[in-house]
């Protein structure tokens, strides 16, 4: 049976980050594609201008960047036609991943497919459907948690486009969240874990401290001025709304993990 397509996004020069990457997959017996993430120096003042405003606050040149390098994905999804696994180059993954993407090859009426897990409540049906490695596969209603392990098909990734051209840019993660339109799952127990997550799920961490901090991905404390306020504001109050009307129906809960399916992945 065909397994998914792997995109990996990282950059060029992130050496360490790739090598990571190379030796787990091929534990895996996975096969993989680097898609080149895009640098600051890809972002001229004219781009950041355009978009350092888009978001609940002010966005730095690396989150403008590494929103580009998803979108980069994004396109290379509508382009292949095929749903594809993208990673961060930051992504640790358990051992169930090749099973469970051998599940997902013909799966019908899925924009996204989360795979991830990042130590937060998400919004998720009461009730899934059983799949390999003893998992179940959710609805996702809303997530807030990262996107550094997804499955996107070629309608999701239309939608987060389109989103794009109503709302502008934000965090990776948080655009996915704001598309309400997606049809999305989350796998569970969650075969993927950002690095800097093993601390917290007490699994072993098999990079050197050093190399912990993705190429992609980048945070900003910034909070900016009043017009940001506002803007946060009006997103809570949404999102508040939105929670209301979730919890009728679903349940707000933590998605489990199961530190033994990462332990192929440790130093020994």
């Amino acid at each position: 049976m065909a397994i998914i397509d792997i995109l990996v996004i990282s950059l060029p020069s992130a050496k360490e980050r790739r090598c990571f990457q190379k030796n787990q997959l091929a534990k895996l017996d996975l096969k993989f594609s680097f898609l080149d993430a895009t640098s600051v120096d890809n972002i001229d003042e004219i781009i950041y201008k355009q978009h350092c405003q888009d978001w609940q606050r002010p966005l730095k040149k690396t989150e403008v960047a590494c929103y580009y390098s998803h979108r980069h994905a994004w396109n290379r999804v509508i382009q292949s036609n095929q749903p594809v696994l993208i990673l961060e180059d930051d992504a640790l993954l358990s051992k169930c991943v090749p099973e469970l993407l051998k599940e997902f090859t013909n799966k019908e009426n899925a924009d996204l497919i989360n795979l991830e897990n990042r130590g937060r409540k998400k919004f998720v049906s009461k009730s899934g459907e059983s799949i390999a490695c003893n998992s179940k596969i959710l609805r996702l209603y809303q997530d807030r948690t990262g996107a550094a392990g997804y499955i996107l098909w070629p309608s999701g990734a239309k939608k987060l486009i389109q989103c794009e051209k109503k709302k502008g840019i934000a965090l990776a993660d948080a655009h996915i969240t704001a598309c309400n339109s997606l049809n999305a799952y989350q796998i569970e127990p969650s075969p993927i874990i950002q690095l800097d997550q093993c601390a917290y799920y007490g699994i072993e961490n098999p990079v050197d401290i050093k190399t912990l901090e993705s190429s992609v991905s980048s945070r900003n404390n910034s909070k900016g001025g009043w017009f940001f306020r506002f803007k946060r504001i009006y997103s809570q109050v949404k999102l508040g709304l939105r929670q209301l009307i979730l919890l009728t129906k679903f349940e707000r809960r933590y998605i489990e993990i199961k530190k033994y399916d990462f332990k192929k992945n440790e130093k020994r």
